[in-house]
């Protein structure tokens, strides 16, 4: 008798492919014990599949297989009030379903709900018979559907809720489901009777994403933050208004204050209030996305404060006078493993060195003719295994040349500590790639650098950028034998880029 592998094994290995589709997609076809496991795993989330098919330009096709799966699990009771309405949504058999993949749900998003719904009848034809108005029919079915999460989840983990005048009506005193919830993303502007209802069931939240569509903060929204007794990441995004009023409220909850070792602010107003930040004193990760309208005035006090836990320290699109943040890396840059800043300043580059000794990961634009900083850094930095940096030109805001790839290879081989690994090389404007002499040369000098190590070279680039097919060629060379890893990527950084 062959033999198998037990059912908490299996669970454990396909929990490791949680992040790829095309694997779990084979593994329904094993047998049932392999299909029920990972249905389980693709339906935790079904709408992080939607996102990646969507990319894959289906859209269309892909919320209709989604929407028809749901209708085949909706209770009869749905279904005929569906029929009764002329709203006919094809399921994929006419038997009932092999699982109720809507207990499998870990993540609920309200609007997507209403976004499949809409998307699937407005290209629907065989409901151009109902009396209803299309409005109407997106109503009922969203409706039916939601209660069927309400009703059937087990245990939610995320729910994403961002304000829409068409999401109909819902209670979260009847949806047992939502008291393990963890992770909350939403605007202000939602209506102040969901964040009440909420906050009677619900009390563990460990990440909130908040964004302000308002001036105006309803004390219900600030009693279920207060309520929270393990919140351990917060996000707070200024979109046209400011979270000023929120503030007072959340720096009087001691418990908040201790607990939270994350916080994320993102923005694209004038004048967001910094200072608070200051009183967060356990932060391990601090994440500053201003937009280039915004400014740093209140940094100016920051500057001075000590984070003695802080390892992680990202500003993706401005930051602060360089002043200011030297001085508040010389207090807080020695517990540093992460440093990300968006353009280039000599000085900042150059205390880096000085004051962020055991860096593992970097982020930084160093101009052209400064390259003796990038040395210094490496000399410096000896734990230092990834560095992300420009190279070429880049022409927003103001015209500046950064390094060019052949004197970064060069520094990288002569001079970058024994666990380096990883480079980096981020364009935003027209540039040539690097030519195929000086990338072969790099990868021969790579070779016989001391120790060896497998070096993983990732070209992100706009759509300007080419890599011509004969460097493609040179690296996948060089991959073959062991000595490299090459990618190229498309311009995304998911520090500027949020989603609720």
């Amino acid at each position: 008798m062959p033999h198998q592998l037990s059912t908490d094994c299996l669970d454990e290995i396909l929990e490791h492919l949680e992040n790829d589709k095309t694997i779990l997609h084979s593994c329904l076809l094993v047998n049932r014990l392999w299909c029920k496991i990972s249905v389980r795993i693709l339906w935790r989330n079904i709408w992080r599949f939607k996102y990646i098919v969507y990319r894959e330009q289906h859209p269309l096709e892909v919320a209709s297989s989604i929407l028809s799966t749901l209708v085949a699990c909706l209770p009869n009771e749905s279904k005929e009030l569906l029929y009764k309405n002329k709203i006919f949504i094809p399921t994929p058999t006419s038997k009932p379903p092999l699982f109720n993949y809507v207990t499998f749900c870990k993540v609920l998003s309200i609007c997507e709900i209403i976004k499949l719904v809409e998307n699937v009848l407005r290209n629907e034809p065989s409901n151009i018979n109902s009396s209803l108005s299309l409005k109407d029919k997106n109503s009922l079915v969203t409706n039916e559907v939601f209660k069927m999460f309400t009703n059937q989840i087990p245990s939610l983990k995320k729910l994403t809720y961002d304000y829409n005048q068409f999401i109909p009506k819902f209670s979260f005193t009847y949806f047992p489901g939502a008291r393990d919830l963890l992770e909350l993303r939403c605007s202000s502007d939602i209506p102040a009777e969901f964040f009440y209802q909420l906050s009677q069931i619900c009390n563990n939240l460990q990440i909130i994403f908040i964004e302000f569509r308002s001036d105006d903060v309803s004390n219900e929204l600030k009693e279920l933050i207060s309520l929270q007794n393990n919140l351990k990441s917060l996000t707070l995004i200024a979109s046209v208004s400011s979270w000023a009023n929120f503030i007072p409220a959340l720096t009087k909850l001691s418990n908040t204050i201790n607990t939270i070792t994350k916080l994320h602010l993102y923005g694209n107003n004038y004048n967001l209030p910094l200072s608070f930040v200051s009183l967060f004193t356990n932060l391990e990760e601090i994440i500053f996305s201003f937009d280039y309208g915004a400014d740093f005035g209140d940094f100016k006090i920051l500057q001075f404060a000590n984070f003695p836990n802080l390892q992680i320290l990202k500003f993706p699109q401005r930051y602060p006078k360089p002043e200011y943040l030297m001085k508040f890396l010389e207090i807080n840059g020695k517990n540093l493993k992460t440093f990300y800043t968006y353009g280039s300043d000599n000085s900042l580059s150059s205390s880096i060195a000085d004051f962020c000794p055991n860096l593992k990961n970097l982020f930084i634009g160093i101009n052209h003719g400064e390259i003796n900083t990038l040395k210094t850094i490496f000399n410096s930095c000896q734990y230092l295994e990834s560095i992300k940096i420009w190279c070429g030109k880049s022409y927003s805001g103001e015209e500046r040349t950064y390094l060019s790839e052949k004197e970064v290879f060069e520094t990288v081989t002569n001079h970058s500590p024994s666990n380096f690994c990883e480079l980096k090389i981020y364009y935003i404007s027209n540039s040539d790639f690097v030519s195929p002499e000086d990338l072969e040369s790099f990868f021969i000098n790579w070779k016989n650098r001391v120790p060896k190590k497998l070096l993983r070279l990732i070209i992100n680039k706009n759509n300007n950028i080419e890599v011509n097919e004969e460097n493609k060629k040179i690296a996948e060379k060089y991959e073959n034998l062991g000595i490299i890893k090459f990618s190229i990527e498309a311009f995304y950084d998911e520090d500027i880029f949020y989603l609720l």
